[in-house]
């Protein structure tokens, strides 16, 4: 009977209340009001987040496409990257390997930087993905050429690692391709580019 009523107090009734959409009585409100230095904030949603300060196992550099995501978590994982510090944008190490804004890639060095000194990481995950967008798509930007694009993505990876030892050295620089079949080492160490020659 105990578990019972355990079960209806904190599963039941809250999948009941979500499903009427009926506001918290005022009491439940209130203990879900926490006031700040002079502002009010309201817990929407309870988790259970770890209080003890990590030392970051890498630091990913990757695209915020998230189709890909999900995968790569699990490889990271395989690899023994539990705790990492992601840095997500848009076509990920490309702000590395592109010539583009000085702007965009000081952006990314700086937020490895602030890994390195908040959370200890020694070593940077590169992801480069298929069908990226900021590339223009598998189709687009190599006309549908799988092969065209991993090397592609394989040189840019290069490209990325080298200006990220440049810029920060000493750090450990590991890259990968992600399609959609799996991950790829890209083996950048083999290239002339990640070497500097």
């Amino acid at each position: 009977m105990k578990a019972e009523k355990k079960c209806t107090t904190y599963l039941i009734a809250p999948a009941q209340r979500i499903a009427t959409r009926s506001p918290l009585s005022p009491v439940k409100w209130k203990r879900n009001i926490r006031q700040y230095k002079g502002t009010i904030l309201k817990k929407v949603f309870h988790c259970d987040s770890p209080r003890d300060w990590y030392v970051c196992d890498a630091a990913v550099l990757s695209c915020f496409d998230h189709r890909f995501d999900p995968g790569f978590r699990m490889f990271l994982q395989r690899i023994g990257v539990v705790n990492p510090d992601y840095i997500k944008v848009a076509g990920g190490a490309n702000y590395l390997a592109a010539p583009g804004s000085d702007v965009d890639r000081e952006f990314v060095l700086d937020q490895i930087r602030k890994s390195v000194r908040l959370h200890g990481t020694r070593r940077v995950i590169l992801m480069a993905h298929s069908d990226c967008g900021a590339y223009g798509r598998l189709e687009g930007g190599f006309h549908g050429d799988a092969q065209a694009e991993a090397a592609h993505h394989q040189r840019e990876l290069a490209r990325a690692a080298a200006t990220l030892t440049e810029a920060i050295p000493g750090l450990e620089v590991q890259a990968y391709f992600i399609d959609f079949d799996g991950v790829w080492d890209a083996e950048i160490d083999r290239l002339p580019v990640a070497s500097g020659q």
